[in-house]
């Protein structure tokens, strides 16, 4: 009997052999991997959406305007390393939140949970939520780090952290055990929304490239041949835009760091006995 496309997805060929708990580290070192690249952008994001908090149009100073000006100015002003301010906490942050996520996540497939009907969409936004909970102390360090910057390029509050252990204790001593999940409430919807659509996404997407190998196309070369041939050079960039704006760099390289790690892992399992 032919497997179906969500046996496909959560079959060998995608990492089944590989235990939740191993699971646990390859999704947390590979959201750590892709926050290397993609902190920069977290820091003018953070940027930008502090600037002018809660104030009229029109009656603040603008110091970061665009994405590439704002890339510039930041360093500017913290100089090239300041595109990576925050990033312990970032690591932290994805270390944690995604540890939690692929462990459950994993957990759904293992019981067989994600085969059902909506299965991988339900158990990647619960996976979302509570990897969010447990991360959401990390995230608010790192927020708040990455914010801090010299006086005349400061936007929002300036909690004048020095690192991420001192920022910890900071809160802790000021704001109590609480304090340490202020913006919960907004983190956990925001993750589960975006778990269920990247782990459903990623696992239908694969499974149906799967089931479509070798019917249309020989291998890479032959598909980019075909392309070419019949539909000319531009047509390998077809979707590129809406593409790279609907899935981000940062899930595009975790789910790639997570699939191939996950292959490693299950290839020497399979060795190993």
């Amino acid at each position: 009997m032919p497997l179906t496309r969500a046996q496909k997805a959560t079959g060998p060929e995608a990492g089944e052999t590989v235990p939740p708990a191993v699971d646990l580290v390859l999704g947390a070192s590979a959201c750590c991997l892709a926050c290397v690249f993609t902190n920069p952008l977290e820091v003018v994001k953070t940027r930008l959406q502090l600037q002018g908090e809660l104030q009229a149009r029109g009656t603040y100073p603008r110091p970061y305007r665009g994405f590439m000006a704002s890339v510039a100015a930041v360093a500017r002003a913290d100089g090239l390393w300041g595109l990576q301010k925050g990033l312990a906490a970032g690591l932290l942050y994805q270390g944690l939140m995604n540890s939690v996520r692929f462990y459950c996540y994993s957990l759904a497939c293992q019981a067989g949970l994600t085969q059902q009907p909506g299965g991988t969409v339900v158990a990647g936004a619960v996976a979302g939520a509570l990897g969010a909970f447990v991360g959401s102390p990390a995230y608010l360090i790192k927020t708040q780090l990455q914010a801090q910057t010299v006086a005349e390029m400061a936007v929002g509050h300036q909690h004048n952290h020095q690192t991420l252990l001192g920022a910890l204790e900071t809160i802790w001593r000021q704001q109590g055990l609480v304090g340490l999940w202020q913006g919960v409430g907004g983190a956990v919807p925001r993750v589960m929304v975006g778990s269920a659509a990247q782990l459903a996404t990623f696992t239908s997407a694969k499974a149906w490239v799967q089931e479509q190998q070798g019917q249309l196309y020989g291998g890479l070369i032959n598909c980019m041949v075909k392309i070419w041939r019949q539909e000319g050079p531009l047509a390998l960039y077809k979707g590129l835009g809406p593409a790279y704006l609907r899935l981000g760099p940062h899930t595009i390289l975790s789910m790639l760091f997570w699939d191939e790690l996950r292959k490693l892992a299950g290839r020497a399992q399979h060795q190993g006995t």
